[in-house]
């Protein structure tokens, strides 16, 4: 007996000794496992990722990014218009084979016609990003906030070349995201997606860039000319709905905006790409300050590299883009580039794939100057390039503004909320200026429109597009500025054939 309470009173007290033990190591694991947050900034030490193998946890908490990032992040809807309504139904996206796979396809998840999407709010004074297919078509252009707060937005300009649109809401102190540096993003390291996919708002998940410079030609295949195409590809579940959303850095910076997904199903299968945001950036200044994307050019044909280029041409490298055509009277020319030429660098930036170089270049404008090195029969070469526009400018031209929100002498903008607030409005567009038909119909200034035919109007250039499309004797509903609901007959002229 004395014996076995021994025995026994050892393998309690090893027992005690092993729960302290084991307790101790988890608190400590649990230790080097808590992120040091320093406005959202997540920082890991090399223990993390060991220790989260043997635990089976992510070795990132991603609460401090998300934090920052959803709030930033907008769910926007989008309609067509009456007049779009009535005609075709959406399409889907054409799929084209893949990996021999003939259900295998690359698409932009989201249709632009009554659809859904989302966007990146990037200054506090309601600029926004998003996807040019996300908007493209739309009559009505509705932002929600992530604190449900809603606002009918203001197409500032879109690029489809990139797949980039930039709006604008009239709203001061929002959240918003600050740029990161795409340039120095790296394969493997952890990113989060934020969007609103499938219409469930604020969704973040997470992954890792599991590539740089694709080129998968979805933008290309839209017959966009100029189509830049350098995606950052992303295994963060991206959905129908995630389209202009924001793929972030574990600081919460965003990196890339979320554009396309690989998919057999038109769902998350896998993969994500995102354009960088060095490159969004480049657009979205171009449209604030000129109105329209300022495209430089270098004037050649290239191709990328593989055996059979090299064996046929005699290269010694893979490495670096081809020159296969040189375009007369273009920039590469002027400068020196001949076809045959190897092109290794951008600016001291090393281009191995045709999608690299055109990033480089897609980040300049008509008139900036870039060296171009590149090898010539075995011998390096460096040539100043003076980048022209497609019609051989080599300086930056403004967009003229067109009058979108006018119809026959009808000049309309879009309401603020406070003015559909102060009428308990959902929508409408104020008249700024009235004249032929409409003002002999009584129409005055200032009178807020909220139908125009029985189709409800959120935006001056939507009511605009609506009338383009009507004929023959409409109502013009609204309100006066003191309350008073109005209702105008108008008749349109008969349209021209």
């Amino acid at each position: 007996m004395k014996a076995d309470w021994k025995k026994t009173g050892f393998l309690m007290l090893a027992a005690f000794f092993g729960g302290v033990g084991a307790l101790g190591l988890n608190r400590w694991v649990d230790h080097i496992n808590a992120p040091t947050t320093v406005e959202g900034k997540q920082q890991a030490s090399p223990y993390i990722a060991r220790f989260a193998s043997i635990q089976g946890t992510p070795a990132f908490d991603f609460t401090g990014v998300a934090n920052l990032a959803t709030p930033a992040v907008v769910h926007i809807k989008t309609s067509a218009g009456a007049a779009e309504s009535r005609g075709t139904q959406p399409q889907q996206f054409d799929p084209f084979g893949f990996f021999n796979n003939p259900n295998f396809r690359f698409e932009m998840p989201n249709q632009p016609r009554n659809g859904s999407g989302s966007g990146v709010i990037i200054t506090p004074d309601g600029f926004i990003i998003t996807n040019n297919h996300v908007i493209a078509g739309a009559n009505t252009i509705e932002v929600i906030l992530n604190d449900k707060r809603t606002y009918v937005a203001e197409l500032v300009g879109a690029d489809p070349n990139t797949d980039i649109a930039l709006l604008r809401i009239d709203q001061n102190n929002l959240p918003f995201l600050k740029y990161g540096n795409s340039d120095i993003v790296k394969v493997g390291e952890w990113v989060v997606a934020v969007g609103n996919p499938f219409n469930l708002t604020s969704t973040v998940t997470s992954g890792i860039v599991s590539a740089l410079g694709r080129s998968i030609d979805i933008i290309r295949s839209q017959g966009n000319k100029y189509a830049i195409e350098n995606f950052i590809q992303t295994d963060a579940a991206i959905n129908p709905g995630n389209s202009g959303g924001a793929l972030v850095n574990t600081s919460g910076e965003l990196i890339g905006i979320n554009t396309a997904i690989a998919s057999e199903t038109g769902s998350y299968v896998g993969y994500g790409f995102a354009v960088p945001v060095n490159l969004v950036k480049k657009v979205v200044d171009d449209l604030m300050n000129y109105g329209k994307v300022q495209r430089g050019l270098l004037g050649v044909s290239i191709q990328d590299i593989n055996q059979d280029l090299a064996d046929r041409e005699g290269l010694k490298s893979l490495n670096g883009v081809y020159v296969a055509e040189v375009v007369d009277g273009g920039a590469g020319k002027k400068a020196g580039i001949r076809k045959g030429d190897v092109i290794q660098k951008v600016n001291g930036v090393a281009v191995n794939s045709s999608s690299a170089l055109q990033g480089e270049i897609g980040k300049q404008r008509p008139g900036d100057k870039v060296k171009i090195a590149v090898l010539r029969e075995g011998s390096e070469k460096e040539f100043e390039v003076t980048l022209q526009s497609e019609d051989g400018k080599t300086a930056p031209e403004v967009a003229k503004k067109e009058a979108v929100n006018e119809f026959s002498g009808l000049k309309m903008e879009t309401t603020t909320r406070e003015e559909r607030a102060a009428l308990n409005l959902k929508n409408g567009v104020k008249v700024v200026s009235v004249d032929g038909i409409f003002k002999k119909a009584g129409i005055p200034a200032g009178f807020i429109i909220t139908h125009i035919a029985n189709e409800p109007v959120y935006s001056g250039s939507g009511a605009a597009d609506l009338l383009q499309s009507l004929q023959g004797s409409i109502a013009i509903e609204g309100k006066t500025a003191d309350g008073q609901e109005k209702i105008f007959a108008v008749k349109l002229p008969a349209k021209t054939p």
